[in-house]
């Protein structure tokens, strides 16, 4: 369950792939349809690009064979200042139809602070400990080791929505580290060029190869009662 659009290619692409190749049912929760990642100066209108970023995610999933996704039709940019009582309800829903055996989403911090993010973050754990709580709930995180070799390449600082260093979690603190080999980062990668609004301007900017190399790794770790208190 995640805020926009390519995030989930990002964090789980790899593992939604291996479950669907190994018979297990996947659903895609998006919160958002992402409207607003583009430059300021884009000139179509919000409509427009949402219904692009719409046409790239279904191109996304085609690509992992992931067949049931559900859009909650929030504001992109906007999440933090939604009552919770509606997508918290309607992720309740999701979640009694599936009875997922795991759940993945954001972590408080929403991994580089963005507001979307750490919403999705505190619906989905609310949701997941109303309607299923003997789910494993995972938190996508990072090493690091990770943090730095992403930094060598794009300065996190860039990518994080606040003035806080880039949160980071220890190997060893990892509930779940999937690293994906040769063929299936290669369809990772081809799953996230499908977002290519979003994700083209980084392949240029890394090289596909350390992009690639980038893509690998899926992190998370296990929610504990302190996260989202209440």
């Amino acid at each position: 369950m995640f805020a926009h659009p390519d995030d989930e290619a990002y964090l789980a692409s790899g593992l939604m792939v291996t479950a669907v190749a190994a018979g297990r049912r996947v659903v895609c929760v998006t919160a958002t349809k992402g409207e607003r990642g583009f430059p300021d100066d884009d000139p179509r209108p919000v409509g427009v690009r949402a219904a692009l970023r719409q046409d790239e995610m279904a191109a996304c999933l085609a690509v992992l064979g992931v067949t049931e996704h559900h859009w909650l039709d929030q504001p992109d940019g906007g999440c933090a200042d939604v009552d919770p009582t509606v997508p918290v309800g309607r992720l309740c829903e999701v979640l009694d139809g599936v009875r997922p055996d795991a759940i993945v989403t954001f972590g408080p911090d929403g991994q580089t602070f963005h507001p979307d993010h750490i919403a999705v973050s505190r619906w989905t754990t609310l949701a997941a400990r109303r309607v299923t709580p003997d789910a494993a709930l995972l938190y996508a995180a990072a090493t690091p080791e990770w943090n730095a070799a992403f930094d060598a390449v794009v300065p996190l600082a860039e990518v994080m929505m606040s003035g806080d260093e880039p949160p980071t979690v220890a190997a060893e603190d990892l509930a779940v580290w999937f690293r994906c080999d040769d063929e299936l980062a290669a369809r990772k990668v081809r799953a996230l060029r499908c977002h290519a609004s979003q994700t083209e301007p980084l392949v240029e900017l890394m090289g596909l190869d350390r992009y690639t190399e980038l893509a690998r790794d899926e992190m998370f770790r296990a929610a504990v009662d302190d996260d989202w208190p209440g």
